[in-house]
């Protein structure tokens, strides 16, 4: 596999390598030694599986105090998939990087811990599958808006389609709870 530097330190891109014949094709989407030796946990605790159509954004989320990486991709369609720097006091914090993932380019991004995620559909549908380092737990899920001006992510779409709880979310400024760097 193919391990791209992000201009994130700690935010990798992924390209498996594919092997492709008349058949069709076949990639190894997790393999813990060479995850490890790329630096990505090979702990993964919880598997999710989201289907969305075009204009819909998931994000940002985030978890704290215990905080989940993500290895993601795109099985089916295309999204815009983003990973922001919410570590207070790290020399990265509130900057962004995006990667466009797709079943086409079958790449995925790793999103440390600490790090806020969300995605927007740009194909008429999109599954997207994404292993989490800790699991889900309700109490420590948070969000903050997509649109915050102190992030200023480009995305690709203008008027997403928004669940209540993503419509609704507070700007960095207001987070009640981000993590640490830990330097």
């Amino acid at each position: 596999m193919n391990v791209i530097e992000t201009d994130l330190p700690g935010v990798l891109l992924i390209e498996p390598d594919v092997f492709e014949d008349a058949r069709g094709y076949f990639m190894e989407t997790f393999n813990s030694r060479r995850f490890e030796s790329a630096g990505i946990p090979a702990r993964f605790v919880q598997d999710n599986h989201s289907r969305s159509a075009y204009g819909v954004l998931r994000g940002l989320h985030y978890q704290e105090p215990r905080p989940q990486g993500k290895l993601v991709r795109t099985v089916r369609g295309e999204i815009f998939d983003v990973a922001v720097d919410i570590r207070r006091g790290s020399p990265t914090f509130l900057r962004w990087t995006a990667a466009e993932l797709s079943d086409r380019n079958r790449r995925m991004l790793w999103v440390p811990p600490g790090f806020a995620h969300g995605f927007c559909v740009t194909s008429d549908e999109a599954d997207v599958i994404y292993k989490c380092t800790e699991l889900w737990h309700g109490p420590d899920d948070r969000v903050i808006r997509w649109d915050d001006p102190a992030i200023g992510i480009d995305w690709p779409i203008t008027d997403p389609v928004l669940s209540e709880k993503d419509a609704t979310a507070t700007l960095i400024a207001d987070a009640e709870v981000l993590p640490e760097w830990n330097g």
